[in-house]
């Protein structure tokens, strides 16, 4: 107001919140997103089922597809989901500890705040507590070479064991340790993963412990006649990025027969260039073709003539795939095609899994792509299994491209805490404070673990407590067993990035909502049901 007369700054209907009002909202619904998932973590967590508004269903307990799933309206509360997705994005497991760590550190944060202490001077310190945790992890990781088959199965087994498809878990380790051992790439500085080599091909159907892994790929077409062989071993293929059928001209164009003879004369010449391509491709020595263009009917007639298996109308990084697989070269037309561009396979068989029929190019040497044909009961469990491999082969890659690795359990974070403790009282001053409750955030882990296999957390949190400073670095919760143990000898494993990525992003996000004070929103800002207003929980109804 000046001189009686009100200014209006922000546009009518706009909402605005600040200082602590702004903080708490903003804390409390990052806490209630970390809280979504806590229940979720580790062995005995809980799994959570999702509706969406069409009615879809899923079933899970991976932390980042809860959260996908849950179409989070807040804004503080998407800066969590964010986290999430980060994680996954660059390890592809740990992405509920992330969220979990997160929301431990704004909850710790809140206490501070409310002793008066500045939200700059905790991000300040949380910044040096997690620089200094990065360096603690550096010092308590192992080494790991891609040789050590057993300890690299461990730690996809570790991913496994909170996913339902831990009853599994052995077989699906060994398919997550043998897919990246084959598409791994070495490199300068060690070696390189590219999960675009690892196909995953869902068919619900049969049992879990019917997945395989397939040292070739799997194409999602049938053979376009059915005189053609189901069954072709020592296959030699053909990849084509051409159609074996008449080219038509861009333009229009009229052909015009005066004299009825010319009609079959016309014929003719179409039949015989179709003919020709097929006669190319067998003079290549191909007895399986794979195009990504279309087969002309007749084409398709001659090519079963001569025993040939073709596939048309394969997608473009399928084809890719299989030049990787066999080791053939992708022509661009049937004249190019040479017998060194074909590749090989010890055999190419058309199978029929419930109602599809899928084509399989197994037996490849030294394949540089593979398959994983996922199988389950029912529709939900094939895609859980997904997910689940899904991380373990991204757990195995961590450490093989890092080649390190941490124990698990709440072990890490339990001497990190540690570790932190000490640290902060060399510190000194207000920063001290915020990393001692950093120290603490990091005890969520083995709290919500010890919680959710149904165990008295303050009690298993003294005990570690105990192992640790007793010099005992791989002391963690057994959930199995209720008990503290080493976890290295248990077999708890997983890859040091994990535990980076998820402390690095955890962080930044908790810092990020620590230093908002101020929340502007216009009227247009979607709030619960579509209608105008703020989001729940920011000042507006619920």
């Amino acid at each position: 107001m000046i001189g009686g007369q009100p200014i209006f700054i922000l546009k009518e209907g706009t909402k605005r919140e600040t200082g602590r009002d702004a903080m708490k909202n903003n804390i409390d619904a990052a806490k209630s997103i970390a809280n979504a998932v806590r229940s979720s973590l580790g062995p005995r967590g809980m799994d959570k089922m999702l509706v969406d508004s069409l009615g879809d269903i899923v079933i899970t307990n991976d932390g980042v597809t809860i959260l996908k799933e849950m179409d989070v309206e807040h804004p503080a509360a998407k800066m969590m989901v964010e986290v999430s997705k980060t994680q996954d994005s660059f390890v592809g497991d740990g992405t509920t500890t992330a969220v979990i760590v997160a929301g431990a550190l704004l909850q710790e944060a809140e206490s501070l705040i409310n002793q008066n202490v500045h939200p700059t001077v905790i991000s300040a310190g949380y910044r040096m507590a997690a620089d200094q945790a990065k360096k603690i992890l550096d010092e308590v990781k192992k080494p790991v070479k891609f040789s050590d088959k057993e300890l690299l199965t461990k730690m996809a087994g570790t991913s496994l064991s909170s996913k339902s498809a831990s009853s599994s878990k052995e077989l699906l380790s060994e398919i997550s340790y043998e897919s990246i051992k084959a598409v791994a790439e070495k490199t300068e500085s060690g070696y390189s993963v590219d999960f675009d080599n690892i196909q995953i091909v869902k068919k619900q159907g049969g049992d879990i412990d019917d997945t395989q892994l397939i040292y070739g790929i799997i194409v999602d077409k049938e053979k376009v006649h059915p005189g053609m062989p189901d069954y072709v071993k020592g296959a030699k293929i053909a990849l084509l990025n051409a159609a074996l059928e008449i080219k038509k001209p861009e333009f229009d164009t009229n052909i015009r027969i005066d004299d009825p003879s010319m009609i079959q004369k016309f014929l003719s010449q179409e039949e015989s260039v179709l003919k020709d391509m097929v006669r190319k491709v067998k003079e290549s020595g191909a007895n399986v073709l794979i195009t990504q263009k279309g087969i002309d009917d007749l084409a398709q007639h001659y090519l079963s003539k001569e025993g040939i298996y073709a596939v048309r109308r394969v997608k473009k990084s399928d084809i890719e795939k299989l030049s990787k697989a066999t080791g053939a070269a992708i022509a661009s037309s049937v004249d190019e095609l040479s017998p060194q561009d074909l590749g090989s396979a010890d055999e190419v068989e058309q199978v029929k899994i419930g109602d599809d029929y899928l084509t399989f190019v197994r037996g490849c040497k030294n394949p540089k792509a593979v398959s994983i044909l996922v199988r389950g009961g029912t529709e939900h469990v094939v895609d859980e299994i997904d997910r689940s491999i899904t991380d373990s082969t991204h757990v195995v890659a961590a450490a093989v491209e890092d080649e390190g690795y941490v124990t698990g359990g709440g072990s890490t974070a339990a001497e990190i805490s540690l570790k932190l403790r000490e640290y902060a009282s060399k510190v000194g001053g207000r920063q001290q404070l915020a990393i001692e409750k950093f120290a603490n955030a990091l005890e969520e882990i083995p709290r919500a673990l010890s919680e959710n296999a149904g165990l008295d957390a303050i009690d298993i949190l003294i005990k570690i407590r105990n192992e640790h400073a007793q010099g005992k670095t791989t002391a963690g919760i057994n959930v199995y067993s209720g008990k503290v143990e080493e976890m290295d000898k248990v077999g708890v494993i997983e890859p040091v990035r994990i535990g980076k990525q998820a402390i690095e992003a955890a962080t930044e996000a908790a810092v990020m909502i620590l230093r908002i004070d101020d929340v502007i929103a216009t009227k247009g800002s979607r709030g619960p049901g579509g209608a105008g207003g703020m989001p729940p929980g920011m000042g507006g109804e619920e």
